[in-house]
């Protein structure tokens, strides 16, 4: 038998019964599903208008507004232009200034401490005026005018920020205020069934205390009325909670950490904290936190889509355009900028100022849940309806019985008020089923367990974007995952070297590399080193490669800053993941050029024609040397090491482009000189062994997708056990990024399920893989940290970014940001995943054994007997255990190791399967028999025959509602583990279940020992209590008996949409004839 971990995913085809469709599930015309990303607005309609609905404002709460998105979207469009309009306003005063002789006239105004005031920094950013920043002394001379150190940036002290924050304002916006209480106590009204209730209430009221007084006659319709305003403010308060859950969580989001110089070192800070005259450092992928003026930068290049609508890719420069506006993204190079306006002095801050109330987010399950309660709902009204017709006619024809036996209702004798009043109840009976029937709350019980999980997911360390990746996780079948940071530690250091033609160490170079080295290591880098002037140990910031080659530049006897100041930058090439290496041309105060390059060591090595031997002398790179450092590189990686090489180059100055040609200046990476091969080491992270096993035990197969060495890809796969033996360390098991990228999509589809370690990698070939998979049916998660993983995190179906290595691009690509780069973290986010569908079937399970059992028992009694044993009042505390408090205890069940050891979740796999249909049947059918033997054969059973008839059929019918309730309490155990036979594992641990559960209990025996009148109860005896708590346990050892019966695994749903094709085919074969 083959397993079903080893087959392709592919997605199940057949009906889905529960979506209120019993059609092709994957088809589009299914009007209940929605793609996971990226649904369309047609697609969103269609299913709004498919729902059956009886409170639009509560269920359509938590789904995307379609009105307010349409409105942002104007918004940003209206603001998109004002700022073309300025742009072009402000091209259009330049080239008339030039063409007349005209010089900008700009004098600063001095404002509090500072030489110059905000509105005239907000006019100068806004219009791009460069010749107002020209006559305040450029970037340098409006730096002075506020107090700011182009190099170590502000003091950064309390009482300096403060002062900045109170003089340009800070770095915030105003935001709407979110719904409060009294709002959703008011959404809560507009239930219909509700509505109807209460008018019925009303008229129950006076009709009552006319024709019985004000002392007896208000209890029918007072209790009714009570029970509505219970739900509503029970509703309201368990909305309410959740809406401020989400409002946390949404701030968080918005709560981007940057680094800034202050004082001379590089800190991180809060987004809010940013202030006018902050230093601050950029690096592709980095979002632009304020507006600002470039102080220096290096090919820097910005995607201004966010503000000017246009994809449109922008080159900086600081003498010709150096203005940069808040929002937009680094697309390449770096740079370092001066903060110039904050918050609601910014385009962007206007922007979101205009849009920031939350419109919410609709998923698939929760779409598919609203079908489930169409489909349950559509049965319910019919029912109910059902039963309203069946006591009308009853009543009217004289079939239905009073207290004494007699008809209750006579033509021409009994009283008009009577008949109205009798009239309502039958009504007031009706409407409750539909209440009980219509599950307004099972699409809501997602955005309970979702809301719950997304903060208990903070703690574990995962901060969710996007509700449907919590989901959609559950359903992940393949991890792509990143190696450094992730799988690694990340905390690198240099452990070995090649140098001077051999393995050596930093004592042993020669005085010529380790100058070189240093010239190279200071200058060739987006890090820096801070020395704390009380001394104390050197502070390293950049990325962790960055910083353990600046530790081992430390080794070699550098001074950070005397380096850097012994040559200058003539232009630079950042690190590229696509090229593998970036690269510097600095001019030294002989004015000698040199080009200095770091990168992948072989990539590095096979541009070298010659290295620094031992001698320190420049030596040919024969075969032979040149072997023998592959070999260096492979043995070093063999052993996890990541292997970087230094090289440089001499070039003739006169050869150097000058003005604008220096800008677009390719740096020669040919002819180069090999200085060193630094192996750095990245210790794995402990029990990502046990975490991987974890994944692959589940079914989830974890490929690592890294840029490093083929060979150090390996060696850290077999570590962490992606790869079990070196066995398995051939093609297409491990395989190389160029290989892969070289075959045509039909050959990758072919091997890509093989694959389980990809080197050297580019994040094109990333999304080639994420691309295959997705084509041969799985669900893919991906882990992305650079900008160019942007496309793969957006393709996958859950993207998963980087919290501490990731960059703003990569984080507003994804789904889900993992804050402490931890594999152990994501695979939290499977366990997370899975209990979300988990808990939802329970509720499922749950909620329709309660809706099965209430509608046959007053169906059948209703037809049988014109009376229905379960009031309005008891209907309406049924639904609220079912419905609200029966939602908190099962949507709100924390994760278990049992989940792990199932395969994923199919993405259209029915959401009620066999073993729910069993569960549910078996209690719907025991508590039926049971409640309907009692309701007809009571109170012979209960020997009551002696009683008076009324007292009698009331102590019956109490008992009837009591077992019911009982039933429910019992039966949520068992909703707790439908596929276990241990219900009771860890129910002690989940305290919320067992509150709901007390005070369940609690009130119910309030309900029928104190509240007779208002729930229309009488006391019972222990001996009656006993029999309805052994008619609630029953239900537990018939579950465990249940758990016995095997199940078909064909989904009941695929066989109802066989059965309904073949009545369509046969119908429309009829037809033809």
């Amino acid at each position: 038998m083959t397993s079903p971990f080893k087959q392709s995913p592919r997605r199940r085809r057949g009906g889905d019964l529960e979506s209120g469709k019993i059609e092709n599930a994957d088809s589009d015309s299914d009007t209940f599903s929605i793609p996971a990303k990226n649904a369309s607005v047609e697609r969103l309609q269609q299913w709004r208008k498919a729902a059956l609905v009886l409170n639009a404002s509560r269920r359509f709460r938590y789904t995307l507004d379609l009105k307010k998105e349409q409105e942002a979207q104007e918004m940003r469009k209206k603001i998109r232009s004002h700022a073309h309009a300025l742009l072009a306003a402000n091209r259009f005063i330049d080239m008339g200034r030039e063409q007349g002789g005209e010089k900008p006239i700009a004098s600063a105004t001095p404002t509090g401490d500072f030489g110059i005031g905000p509105e005239q920094l907000v006019l100068m950013s806004k219009d791009h005026n460069i010749g107002s920043l020209q006559q305040y002394g450029g970037a340098q001379g409006l730096a002075d005018l506020l107090k700011t150190n182009t190099e170590k940036g502000i003091s950064g002290d309390d009482e300096d920020l403060l002062n900045r924050k109170n003089t340009y304002g800070s770095n915030t916006y105003p935001r709407k205020k979110g719904k409060g209480f009294l709002r959703f106590l008011w959404d809560a009204c507009h239930d219909l069934t509700l509505i109807i209730l209460m008018v019925a209430a009303v008229a129950s009221l006076a009709l009552g205390i006319k024709t019985e007084g004000i002392k007896e006659g208000w209890y029918d319709g007072g209790s009714i009325a009570f029970a509505v305003i219970l739900v509503i403010v029970v509703t309201a308060v368990s909305d309410f909670k959740q809406s401020l859950q989400f409002q946390n969580l949404n701030d968080e989001k918005r709560n981007i950490h940057l680094e800034v110089i202050r004082g001379g070192r590089r800190v991180e800070v809060s987004i809010y904290d940013l202030v006018v005259g902050d230093v601050i450092p950029l690096n592709i992928g980095n979002q632009v936190p304020a507006d600002g003026v470039l102080i220096a930068g290096h090919s820097l290049a910005l995607d201004e889509s966010s503000m000017t609508g246009e994809s449109k890719i922008v080159n900086k420069d600081a003498n010709k355009d150096p203005f940069l506006m808040s929002g937009c993204k680094v697309a390449d190079g770096n740079g370092v900028m001066l903060v110039t306006g904050v918050g609601v002095n910014t385009e962007w801050g206007l922007l979101m100022a205009s849009i920031s109330e939350d419109n919410g987010e609709e998923t698939p399950l929760q779409v598919r849940l609203n079908g489930v309660a169409t489909f349950i709902g559509s049965i319910g009204l019919f029912v109910a309806a059902s039963v309203l017709v069946i006591l009308l006619v009853r009543y009217f024809t004289g079939h239905t019985e009073d207290v004494g036996g007699g008809p209750q209702f006579v033509k021409g004798k009994t009283k008009i008020g009577h008949v109205v009043d009798d009239v309502i109840k039958v009504v007031t009976v009706a409407v409750t089923i539909v209440v009980v029937a219509v599950p307004e709350g099972l699409p809501l019980a997602v955005t309970l367990t979702l809301a719950y999980s997304m903060r208990k997911m903070m703690a574990d360390k995962a901060l969710v974007r996007r509700l449907s990746a919590c989901e959609t996780m559950g359903s992940a079948t393949t991890i792509c995952s990143d190696k450094t940071g992730t799988l690694t530690l990340n905390q690198m250091t240099v452990v070995e070297s090649y140098a001077g033609g051999k393995k050596t160490d930093s004592q042993q170079l020669p005085a010529t590399i380790t100058s070189l080295c240093v010239e190279g290591i200071a200058q060739n880098t987006t890090g820096s080193i801070y020395v704390p002037e009380g001394g104390g140990d050197l502070e390293f910031s950049g990325s962790p490669t960055e910083k353990a080659i600046l530790g081992w530049g430390v080794k070699l006897g550098m001074n950070f800053e005397t380096a850097r100041s012994q040559s200058s930058i003539l232009h630079a090439f950042p690190f590229s993941s696509e090229k593998k290496r970036g690269g510097v041309a600095v001019k030294t105060a002989d004015g000698e050029v040199r080009i200095h390059w770091k990168g992948a060591s072989e990539i590095v090595l096979a541009c070298c024609r010659n290295y620094i031997d031992e001698d320190g002398n420049v030596a040919p790179m024969t075969e032979e040397k040149a072997q023998y450092f592959k070999n260096g590189i492979e043995e070093m990686a063999g052993r996890t090491l990541r292997c970087v090489a230094l090289a440089f180059r001499t070039y003739e100055p006169e050869k150097v482009p000058t003005g604008e040609e220096l800008s677009d200046w390719v740096l020669p990476e040919d002819d180069l000189i090999l200085l060193a091969i630094v192996g750095i080491k990245d210790p794995c992270r402990p029990g990502v062994r046990d975490s991987v096993q974890l994944c692959q035990n589940a079914g989830v197969k974890v490929r690592m997708v890294t840029g490093d060495n083929v060979q150090t890809a390996r060696a850290i796969a077999l570590e962490c056990g992606i790869l079990t033996s070196d066995a398995d360390a051939s093609e297409p098991n491990l395989i190389e990024g160029k290989s892969f990228r070289a075959l045509t999509d039909a050959g990758r589809d072919k091997i890509s399920e093989r694959i389980s370690v990809m080197g050297r990698s580019s994040p094109n070939d990333k999304l080639l893989l994420v691309q295959s998979l997705r084509r041969r049916g799985h669900v893919v998660a991906v882990t992305g940290d650079g900008t160019n993983d942007a496309p793969a995190l957006h393709e996958a179906d859950i993207g998963l970014a980087m919290g501490i290595a990731g960059t703003e691009v990569a984080k507003e690509s994804s789904d889900i940001i993992i804050l402490d780069d931890n594999f152990a973290s994501v695979v939290k986010v499977v366990r997370w995943g899975r209990s979300v569908y988990a808990n939802i079937q329970k509720f499922i399970q749950f909620q329709l054994t309660v809706n099965v059992a209430a509608l046959v028992i007053n169906v059948v009694a209703a037809i049988s007997s014109g009376d229905v044993p379960l009031t309005a009042v008891q209907l309406l505390w049924v639904n609220l255990i079912m419905d609200t408090l029966g939602a908190l205890a099962l949507a709100t069940e924390p994760p278990t190791d049992h989940l792990m050891g199932r395969p994923p979740v199919g993405r259209k796999e029915p959401l009620i399967t066999n073993i729910m249909w069993r569960n549910l049947l078996i209690q719907a059918i025991y508590q039926v028999s049971v409640l309907l033997v009692l309701n007809f054969r009571g109170i012979s059973i209960l020997g009551l025959q002696h009683e008076v008839p009324a007292h009698a059929t009331r102590v019956k019918n109490t008992l009837i509602f009591n077992a019911f309730v009982l039933c429910q309490a019992f039966n949520e155990f068992n909703a707790r583990k439908p596929d276990e036979k241990n219900i009771f594992k860890g129910v002690i641990r989940n305290r919320l279940f067992m509150g709901i559960i007390v005070i369940t209990l609690v009130l119910q025996v309030i309900i029928v020992e104190f509240l007779g009148k208002f729930a229309s109860t009488t006391k019972l005896n222990w001996k009656q209590w006993l029999i309805c708590v052994a008619i609630g346990v029953i239900s537990w050892p018939l579950a465990l008996v249940g758990k016995f019966i095997p199940v078909p695994k064909t989904p009941l749903s695929s066989k109802l949409s066989v059965l309904k094709f073949w009545g369509k085919k046969k119908s429309s074969g009829e037809g033809s004839l």
